[in-house]
């Protein structure tokens, strides 16, 4: 044992000694490509701490969180709750990860997370969404016989190569061949859907309530005609909530919003975490698992080495009783209501202003082509160099200007997503409104620094062929 003193090891020590090598600790060990990335559009910033939907940097300067992680941090970041869960998990020093016993926080995270989807049985717990796909890929696969999956054009289910074959992006797989015989139709699309099933051989149809790249939401009515389609052909239908999932959309699951949709495997993953924990969850009907986990001789067929471990498991009955306590599902769709208005009201009034769409905390902006001749110009040459580059250089003002963190939401999409803490309010809704106003006022305008910005991104993209 050490008390942490000299020769020992000191957290706040290596930290204050070490921490400001933070880039080139990265660029040297971890993927370069990520902090030349942040140099070059002026992300590379440092902070020194965050709490709920906040970070602050040395000089005390605040910073909007409007991304949460990538959706992680659902109930902000810090949240007492979880972290007192985490501290008492700790000091309790369970017996955990025995791997022949049966603790009891898994059973009662697995029951309370069932609490929100009724029809359904069972749960595994993993560590992260692409973990929480692969289950379902591999259980659907055994439960129905079958071995193809359909997915939807631009869906995102994870990069692990399982969840890669049913990527609806290109620029994800590629080079990363062969993958999984699966197969893509259009989200929406109830014939191609009709057309696949027709062959005998699909096990099931994953798909994202709202897709996460282009924030793209499955039309009305899609989902439950889905499901009938496929059930008529002794197929299933999984529900991929690893990001829509835990109030994100106003719903606990976005697929409630439709009635009569019920999955039949549903992952989640990112906010049961709280922020600190990975952990991963396939929620299944009781006859699929009793088909993979058929006999004592399968009991550990599917299985993952952290799996269902002590903080894991606290931090996500902290989570969703956090989520009761504070109504967020309910914040979530009152927030996300008054958000998305307020930004729809600005499309009469910018050009370049093409869309606002989504659900609860889950809003795409997307830009489109100006009609005035100078903005179109140069419109043009962006667009000529590199799709995206218009949003990117909204994204860039946003925090440079701003002090607020947004995502373009995927490669060559003229679209911003916003996928705050669900514990945000009224003051952060009115501070994102007035700032995006004031860029979109200063990309209307046709010169200044942020068209000088879109110059040297046409640069760099020309630069990258």
């Amino acid at each position: 044992m050490t008390d942490g003193g000299p020769g020992g090891f000191d957290l706040g020590r290596l930290l204050a000694e070490r921490g400001s090598e933070r880039y080139e600790l990265h660029a040297r060990h971890l993927n370069h490509q990520l902090p030349r990335m942040l140099h070059t559009i002026g992300f590379d910033k440092v902070y020194e701490r965050a709490e709920g939907a906040y970070f602050w940097d040395a000089e005390g300067n605040d910073y909007l969180d409007m991304l949460a992680g990538f959706g992680v941090m659902g109930v902000g970041r810090h949240h007492p709750v979880v972290r007192k869960a985490l501290h008492d998990v700790l000091d309790a020093q369970l017996a955990d990860l025995t791997r022949f016993d049966c603790q009891p926080l898994p059973g009662l995270l697995a029951e309370k997370l069932l609490t929100h989807s009724p029809h359904l049985d069972r749960v595994f717990f993993g560590n992260s969404g692409t973990e929480a796909v692969e289950t379902a890929l591999k259980f659907a696969r055994y439960a129905t016989g079958k071995p193809r999956v359909l997915y939807c054009d631009h869906a995102f289910h994870g990069l692990t190569t399982g969840s890669l074959s049913v990527n609806g992006e290109s620029g994800f797989r590629d080079g990363f061949a062969p993958l999984l015989p699966d197969t893509a139709v259009q989200l929406g699309d109830l014939d191609a859907l009709r057309r696949e099933l027709k062959r005998g051989d699909v096990a099931a149809l994953v798909v994202e309530p709202i897709q996460g790249k282009g924030v793209l939401a499955a039309p009305p009515g899609y989902l439950r005609e889905a499901q009938e389609l496929l059930h008529r052909h002794k197929a299933l239908l999984i529900a991929d909530e690893v990001q829509t999932g835990l109030g994100r959309t106003g719903d606990f699951f976005a697929y409630q919003h439709e009635e009569g949709v019920e999955p039949d495997l549903v992952c989640v993953a990112k906010a049961l975490s709280g922020g600190y924990v990975p952990v991963g969850a396939t929620l299944g009907k009781d006859w699929i698992f009793r088909k993979v986990y058929s006999s004592m001789d399968r009991v550990l067929v599917h299985s993952a080495s952290f799996g269902s471990n002590a903080q894991a498991m606290a931090a996500g009955l902290a989570v969703l009783t956090v989520m009761e306590d504070e109504e967020i599902v309910a914040n979530a769709r009152r927030t996300g209501d008054s958000l998305r208005e307020r930004l729809t009201a600005l499309v009469d009034r910018y050009e370049l202003l093409h869309e606002v769409r989504g659900r609860g905390l889950m809003i795409g902006i997307e830009f489109g082509r100006p009609s005035s001749l100078k903005l179109r110009s140069r419109w043009t040459m962006l667009q000529a160099a590199r799709k995206g580059l218009f949003a990117q250089m909204v994204v860039v003002p946003l925090l440079q200007k701003h002090r607020i963190l947004t995502q373009v939401s995927g490669d060559h999409l003229e679209v911003i997503k916003l996928i705050p803490p669900l514990v945000i309010g009224d003051a952060e809704v009115d501070r994102f409104v007035e700032a995006f106003t004031s860029v979109m006022e200063d990309a209307h305008s046709g010169g200044g620094l942020m068209w000088d910005f879109g110059r040297t991104l046409v640069k760099q993209a020309v630069a990258n062929r």
